[in-house]
């Protein structure tokens, strides 16, 4: 039998077939795919083929064999720094839930992850949310960011889960596509998803004032079918988005604004540091590249994996 992975535990993945019957399914034995050392080897979206087995009490599925991917969406695991974590895979269409405070989301992590989207060839839209409660020098910020982000080539898109604001736009872009659902705890994404369908009720909850950061609401990813023909992946809040896979020669080109610049370096394997006569630092002394981007391309350069979460532009005249 095949199905497609709606939903994974860690053990045992909920496998739903083109009949829309859903089966409970563990691995068989040890499963390990070529090339690729995570904590997970079967992901939600990923196409199995599966054997039925029946027990005394009920009937359990078996998988044998998981398709070839056709991309993937990856993070470094959380306790285990040498192995890494699946998040999704065969996804049509990224969208990473963004806020400016409550919790905040940082250009670094916005970065890190368009870095990730792009090595797999994800298309991304930037979702902008809660914008009902911010002032107009926030509202600001947010216009900033998104004239930032549209020119380098990104969709961005203003929504407020709370009042329904440009959720049809998104429904529009979702259409027909299997897409993935990312951001911190507490962004809103559960939110936007039950905004999406009347008939989802995801648990959401309430911010952390103390640290002003989401509690965690999802544990494992998860896929829903929704009316209008999409699949949606609910991920969980994710702190840090560790870069892995990448090498140091290619980082640049999985940013676009510095690939367009790079045929302009007087070095084929120019890193953009100190190097003569470099284009892309050329570009940054005259504003046509952000300062905000070349920082976050620094840190993912310098291996530094702790600043997910801090604010790049404090120290921006350090």
């Amino acid at each position: 039998m095949e199905g497609i992975v709606y939903k994974s535990t860690g053990s045992w993945y909920a496998v739903k077939t083109k009949d829309n019957l859903t089966y409970s399914c563990r691995l068989k034995g040890k499963f390990r795919l070529k090339g690729i050392k995570n904590t997970n080897p079967v992901a939600v979206g990923d196409k199995v083929k599966f054997k039925l087995e029946e027990t005394a009490d009920e009937t359990i599925g078996v998988i044998q064999e998981i398709a070839p991917r056709h991309n993937y969406i990856i993070r470094k695991s959380v306790n285990l720094s040498k192995q890494t974590h699946i998040i999704a895979a065969n996804i049509d269409l990224a969208l990473l839930v963004i806020t400016l405070n409550n919790p905040p989301t940082f250009t670094t992590f916005i970065d890190r992850f368009l870095v990730t989207a792009e090595a797999y060839h994800i298309p991304v839209i930037l979702l902008f949310n809660k914008v009902d409660t911010y002032s107009e020098t926030e509202k600001d910020e947010i216009r900033y960011l998104m004239a930032l982000y549209r020119e380098i080539g990104y969709t961005c898109m203003p929504i407020s889960a709370k009042t329904g604001f440009n959720v049809d736009k998104l429904k529009l872009a979702m259409k027909d596509k299997t897409c993935l659902f990312s951001g911190h705890s507490g962004v809103g994404k559960s939110t936007i998803i039950n905004n999406l369908d009347a008939d989802l009720t995801l648990k959401t909850a309430e911010i952390s004032q103390q640290h002003l950061q989401g509690q965690h609401t999802t544990t494992f990813a998860e896929m829903y079918d929704l009316p209008f023909g999409a699949r949606i992946i609910d991920t969980p809040g994710i702190k840090g988005f560790g870069i892995v896979e990448i090498e140091k020669q290619e980082l640049g080109n999985y940013f676009p604004e510095f690939f367009n610049k790079k045929q302009d370096c007087k070095f084929n394997n120019c890193l953009h540091l100190n190097e003569p006569k470099c284009a892309v630092k050329d570009a940054l002394e005259n504003d046509e590249i952000a300062w905000s981007r070349y920082k976050s391309y620094l840190q993912i350069l310098e291996g530094e994996e702790e600043n997910y979460r801090t604010d790049i532009y404090k120290n921006k005249d350090s």
